[in-house]
């Protein structure tokens, strides 16, 4: 049975509903449902299924639909209200809907969503006109620049239930030249125009009889990730959302419904001495059929051609073409070293865990050290090490943090000399040069990370980071969400900075929407509250501005703001300016 969970999260709402539907079923009961379903099978749901949405509940002639993002919720009712257009023809025959469009904090209960976030995308659907969509002030402004309509300004309204007026922005394809256009037509079948391949691999059951063999599960399902994620012709869910699945009895279809995507990789590892046998089977996630799947026994010698062989299977049953660049990178073995693999494997899982701290830190070093002895060579190694010294500069563990910037650079450099094919180490050497403020070598490597790994979700983001950090905060967002369409488990950290891209561009009710949703994942989180609290003074919030900053001092006596934004990689200090004169608006920069 499915597990049912109860959280909170952003979420971009679209309610949709038929005009006319109780005097159409009055006419035509037959014909009318035979439309509608036809609508839904044909153009609905395929045009959401290509804009990253879910479809979460059907009623009566009404829809509500959940995408991460205002932008793909606003293509989508945009392309819908065309589509319908464009197939009424002349005579205006057919199905006409209105939509709403919200962004707002919802509440998942199950695979529902409720809340005011909901409520007032409802309100937006009925104030929209037939065949057009109503959106919210804080979606016009998240998308704004960003699609080929302009909104107009109707006003403020009040809803049922809100406490806050509305402010609506309306559109209609009547006045929409682009609705005319050829590529403007009924969309194609989801299979055919959103044809990318796209997997979830679970972790691993453990089937050992040992605990403390769960690290060697994990890392061989971590290390499948990595080497589909090179595959340009997929979308790969990163692992930390793959990985919210561990330990879960679940449903294979939710689990796909919850991370987007057509396909679900699970399996069993068992590892006996110098033996290791694993089952894998591949499942379509419409149907829950059977892709592909086997079963690998073989010594612990040859585990790396073994996750090679699984790996290219899987890409195989999903008929994705490799090119000869992937096929040669997806055979390139990063050592010879069992022992040394599986040093690392177990310092990955301890800089994984959500429980990080000093005594981490040192575990995970002496394993890397270990690793480094048994082959010099191995890159991954020299990669960890860098990573764990970087937590030690954000996390002040050791005794002197501020050397360890200079250590993690250091082993960065050893790690993409090491392995100069390797994604991960591309990325930590970006991350590491990034706090070093060497901005050109930190872009430089974070475009070879992509470049040899499209999927790489940490990566993703942190070129959308950079841009944050460089001064271009609008090139920022759309980099940032797509990591989050990869990895949406992870969305807490990604919030936070699509909370600071839209504050330092002038969005503030988005950055507030943001960062809030953030605050509600990660109570104890300063920094946000820091950037929220300078959000509000911009939107004139401030008595909310001073009770937010009296929670962050709550949390963080010795908090300063000059600290903070010091040790971040700003390449100049005008850049900061948004944040200050945020703050100032509220009175809490002395």
């Amino acid at each position: 049975m499915p597990e049912i969970r109860t959280n909170r999260r952003l979420a971009a709402i679209l309610v949709a509903d038929v005009v006319g539907y109780s005097r159409m079923m009055g006419v035509d009961e037959a014909g009318t449902l035979e439309a509608l379903k036809r609508h839904r099978e044909t153009l609905f749901d395929p045009t959401v299924a290509e804009n990253n949405g879910r479809v979460v509940k059907l009623v009566g002639d009404g829809t509500l639909v959940e995408f991460a993002s205002a932008l793909d919720a606003v293509r989508c009712a945009l392309a819908i209200q065309r589509a319908v257009k464009a197939a009424a023809g002349s005579n205006g025959d057919g199905i006409v809907l209105r939509i709403g469009v919200n962004l707002g904090d919802v509440i998942i209960e199950g695979d529902d969503i409720y809340g005011d976030g909901v409520n007032i995308a409802a309100r937006l659907e009925s104030l929209a006109e037939p065949g057009g969509v109503c959106i919210s002030s804080i979606v016009n402004e998240s998308v704004q620049g960003r699609i080929d309509v302009t909104f107009s300004d109707c006003g403020e309204v009040s809803a049922k239930n809100i406490d806050r007026p509305i402010r609506t922005w309306k559109w209609h394809p009547d006045g929409d030249g682009a609705a005319a256009q050829p590529d403007r037509q009924t969309p194609e079948p989801a299979q055919k125009s959103n044809g990318r391949a796209s997997i979830a691999v679970l972790p691993f059951d453990n089937m050992s009889g040992d605990p403390e063999q769960e690290y060697f599960s994990d890392g061989i399902s971590e290390d499948i990730i990595t080497d589909l994620s090179k595959v340009a012709g997929l979308i790969v869910i990163a692992r930390n959302s793959s990985f919210a699945y561990k330990g879960r009895s679940i449903d294979i279809r939710t689990v796909a419904r919850e991370l987007g995507v057509k396909s679900v990789l699970e399996g069993s590892i068992r590892r006996a001495g110098n033996r290791v046998r694993i089952n894998a089977q591949l499942i379509d996630a419409a149907n829950g059929a059977h892709l592909w799947a086997e079963r690998y026994d073989r010594d612990l010698i040859d585990i790396f051609e073994l996750q090679d062989e699984v790996t290219r299977m899987i890409v195989d049953a999903l008929k994705v073409k490799l090119s000869a660049s992937e096929s040669a990178r997806l055979s390139g073995e990063a050592t010879t070293s069992v022992e040394a693999h599986d040093l690392v494997l177990r310092a990955r899982a301890l800089l994984h865990g959500a429980a990080k701290d000093a005594a981490i830190f040192r575990r995970a070093v002496a394993m890397l050290e270990g690793a480094i002895a048994l082959d010099p060579d191995y890159g991954e190694s020299y990669g960890g090490m860098a990573m764990a010294y970087l937590y030690d500069f954000q996390n002040r563990w050791s005794d002197e943090p501020d050397r360890s910037l200079e250590t993690a650079m250091r082993y960065a450099d050893q790690a993409v000399e090491k392995a100069p094919n390797d994604p991960y180490c591309h990325y930590v050497a970006s991350v590491a040069a990034g706090f070093s403020k060497d901005y050109d070598r930190s872009e430089v490597e974070v475009e070879k990370a992509l470049a040899l790994s499209p999927n790489f979700a940490p990566a993703i983001n942190s070129k959308g980071v950079r841009h944050i950090f460089g001064g271009q905060p609008d090139a920022a967002v759309p980099e940032i969400e797509r990591a989050l369409r990869l990895d949406p488990a992870n969305g807490h950290s990604y919030l936070h900075f699509l909370g600071l891209a839209h504050l330092l561009s002038g969005k503030y009710e988005t950055a507030a929407a943001e960062l809030r949703a953030r605050i509600l994942q990660v109570p104890e989180t300063d920094m946000s509250r820091a950037y929220l609290a300078a959000t509000l003074g911009h939107l004139g919030e401030i008595d909310e501005a001073r009770r937010v900053w009296g929670e962050l001092k709550a949390i963080n006596p010795g908090y300063s703001f000059d600290a903070h934004v010091g040790r971040l990689p700003f390449q100049r200090p005008e850049y900061t300016q948004p944040i200050r004169e945020g703050l100032a608006k509220a009175g809490l920069l002395g």
